[in-house]
């Protein structure tokens, strides 16, 4: 599968010792690990976040569904969790029973274990103690009703100094319980980086090119609000001083493009999404010298058309 394209793919040694070592120091890991604390900065920046409803940080807090009867669409989330790990969403609620994304109904009490797992750190990077949050229920845009199964796709970019190189859209699936996470079953989708349209796309570590519970193509949707998720994903260097980010976005039926989370050790796997090593991309940022991530915002896109689109 790999060998079409072997020679510019990025391996997970390299991607340790030549880009996230030199250009992420680990001080500034903190800004991006931590959820909530992502959140603060990106809002003070005037950046759009999904809406948080409330913040748990005690197991005594976590009854405050019993309380908040009107609460009926939401996500569960730990501030410092990793791989999609401990992320609920709600998407109805009936007195004191919860509808997962999945259709699957849970108790007050299920709920609750949930959050209370959040705090002591089972989701956590280290396992160390946590904080949960409650947020907003993201409802996805119409473009992508066709190629997902109940959850909201997301849109991964890796951004590199400042210039986005690569990015794809991650599908929900039944196996996935609805979430966009490819290490659980959601379908990954190549996007070309000049109109947002998709192509290529892989499941389960194999080639696909149809969604696995709908049956429709992957390829060819267009991404609504394209360039200015680039702008934003271009903008977040200005703010977050790691050279190697990735960075996730959703898009929202009323608030359009939304910030979901940044990620300081961005996976691989969206070479495979896209058929695309990603090392060239990077070398070509790299030519470009040190200070390209001190160009305009307009500059750094322009570099983006450069090296990505095709001539």
């Amino acid at each position: 599968m790999l060998s079409f394209f072997r020679a510019g793919l990025l391996g997970m040694n390299k991607r340790n010792a030549d880009y996230l070592l030199p250009n992420n120091p680990r001080q500034f890991y903190p800004l991006v690990d931590d959820k909530l604390k992502t959140k603060k900065v990106l809002e003070s920046h005037g950046l759009p976040v999904p809406p948080t409803y409330d913040e748990i940080l005690y197991d005594y807090q976590s009854r405050l569904f019993r309380e908040k009867k009107y609460m009926k669409e939401f996500v569960v989330k730990p501030s410092r969790g990793a791989e999609g790990r401990g992320i609920l969403v709600i998407a109805d609620r009936k007195t004191d029973r919860f509808q997962k994304a999945s259709g699957e109904w849970i108790s007050e009490d299920d709920l609750e274990y949930h959050v209370t797992n959040i705090l002591a750190g089972l989701y956590s990077l280290g396992g160390i103690d946590d904080v949960a949050f409650i947020e907003y229920l993201v409802r996805s845009h119409a473009a992508f009703k066709h190629v997902t199964f109940r959850g909201v796709p997301d849109i991964r970019i890796i951004v590199f100094r400042g210039v986005p190189v690569m990015s794809m859209l991650r599908l929900p699936t039944r196996m996935s319980d609805g979430k966009a996470n490819l290490h659980q079953g959601a379908v990954g989708v190549g996007v070309s980086m000049g109109d947002g349209i998709t192509y290529g796309g892989v499941w389960r570590n194999r080639l696909a090119s149809k969604h696995p519970d709908t049956g429709q193509p992957v390829a060819g949707v267009i991404i609504p609000f394209w360039h200015t998720i680039l702008e934003y994903a271009a903008k977040l260097y200005d703010i977050f001083p790691l050279g190697y980010l990735g960075v996730d976005f959703v898009i929202d039926t009323l608030l359009g493009p939304l910030i979901l989370e940044l990620n300081a050790r961005p996976g691989l796997s969206i070479q495979l999404a896209n058929r695309t090593g990603l090392l060239s991309r990077l070398q070509a940022v790299e030519k470009k010298g040190p200070g390209i991530g001190k160009q305009p915002v307009s500059d750094r896109l322009a570099v983006t058309r450069e090296i990505c689109v095709p001539s």
